[in-house]
């Protein structure tokens, strides 16, 4: 993946890599084993500000759900960006979406496309991927959405 595609695509989507985020416990941020890069949750976080805090539903709305997540997939590639280079990536393979959210909310198809799009829109067909999407009963500091993913280096 050329790193000065990936940069142009972000700027013709009118997007910025946040900071990245720094991992709350003993463990890494990015982890890799066997040419597969795996990134731990990403949380709606923006250059240190927590932001997208509440259950979907009922503080959250299924939009800002979306962009919650949009923000996860942003938090995702600025790991990849400042750990590994996208110059190192052949695609993503999967992702697993994490969400709190109202009993009888059921949106979440449409708050997970939000990365999913954002990586076939930066990454093209790298950004390809599978997913699965998981309701949780409490996320950390209450946070609606969080993403995990993998992806193929170049060997």
């Amino acid at each position: 993946m050329e790193k000065v595609s990936i940069e142009k695509k972000l700027k013709e989507y009118g997007l910025v890599l946040p900071e990245p985020t720094e991992p709350g416990g003993s463990y890494v941020s990015v982890n890799t084993r066997n040419h597969v890069a795996y990134v731990s949750i990403q949380f709606p976080i923006l250059n240190g500000d927590f932001l997208f805090k509440g259950r979907l539903g009922e503080k959250v709305s299924t939009g800002e759900g979306r962009k919650a997540m949009e923000l996860c997939a942003l938090n995702v590639l600025s790991q990849i960006h400042h750990k590994i280079g996208f110059e190192a990536v052949q695609g993503l393979n999967h992702l697993d979406a994490y969400y709190q959210s109202s009993q009888n909310w059921d949106d979440a198809p449409l708050v997970v496309d939000g990365a999913s799009n954002l990586f076939v829109n930066i990454l093209g067909d790298k950004g390809m991927h599978s997913r699965a999407i998981f309701g949780v009963q409490k996320l950390p500091r209450d946070f609606c959405v969080g993403l995990t993913t993998s992806f193929s280096l170049a060997q």
